[in-house]
C-alpha cells in the first residue's frame, strides 16, 4: 500500500475521507470535501480503491443466510390505526416492546422508561393534533396504570378504559382535547 499525492484515503478511527495533498516522511496531509486539510500518520490511513464500492453490492455476496433475510419481507406494524376516518395512535408500553433487553435495569428504571415513552407520545399527539391514543399497559399489579393516570392529569386529556373486546383489561384510551387552530 503506497501513498501517492492524489490518491483517495480514509481515516481508520474517524469518519473522514479525502485526497492526499502532501507527504512528509510518515505524516500525510489529506484534504476533505470541504477543503480542510488534516495531518495524519500513515498508519492511521487506508487507501480507497476506485472499485471498492462494488464490494457492497448484493450480487457479489454469496451468503445464503443474507439472501434469505432479504427475501423475508417484514413490514413494520404501524402505530396508527384508522377507525371511521379518525386517526388513533396505539402505544404498547410493555417493556419488551420498548427495548431489546432489561439487563441491568430495576423496576424503577423500567417504569421510568415506560412513563417517559407515554409522556413523549402524549406530547406528540398534542403537537400533531391526534385526538385518540390507546396505551396498552397490561394488567399486572396496576402500578403502571396508576402512574399513567397521574401523568394524564397533567395534560388536557380525558381517559378511560379502552375496549375490553379489543384490548382486554390492560389498556387505557386517552382522548386529547385539541384547541381550534388560531
Amino acid at each position: 500500500m503506497q501513498f501517492i499525492v492524489g490518491k483517495k484515503v480514509a481515516v481508520l478511527d474517524d469518519v473522514l475521507k479525502g485526497i492526499i495533498v502532501s507527504i512528509n516522511d510518515q505524516t500525510i496531509g489529506i484534504e476533505d470535501s470541504d477543503g480542510m486539510v488534516y495531518q495524519y500518520h500513515q498508519n492511521e490511513l487506508v487507501i480507497i480503491e476506485d472499485d471498492q464500492y462494488q464490494l457492497s453490492k448484493f450480487s457479489d455476496i454469496n451468503n445464503s443466510l443474507l439472501h434469505e433475510k432479504l427475501e423475508e419481507t417484514t413490514s413494520k406494524k404501524s402505530s396508527f390505526i384508522k377507525d371511521k376516518n379518525e386517526v388513533i395512535l396505539e402505544v404498547d408500553l410493555h417493556i419488551n416492546q420498548l427495548i431489546k433487553s432489561t439487563k441491568g435495569m430495576d423496576n424503577f428504571d423500567i417504569l421510568t422508561l415506560q412513563l417517559n415513552t407515554a409522556k413523549r407520545k402524549i406530547e406528540y399527539a398534542i403537537s400533531k393534533r391526534i385526538s385518540k391514543i390507546i396505551f396498552i399497559h397490561g394488567v399486572g399489579e396496576g402500578v403502571l396504570k396508576s402512574e399513567l393516570h397521574y401523568l394524564f392529569g397533567r395534560y388536557p386529556v380525558r381517559f378511560y378504559d379502552a375496549s375490553y373486546k379489543k384490548y382486554g383489561l390492560g389498556a387505557t384510551e386517552v382522548y386529547v382535547y385539541q384547541n381550534p387552530k388560531s
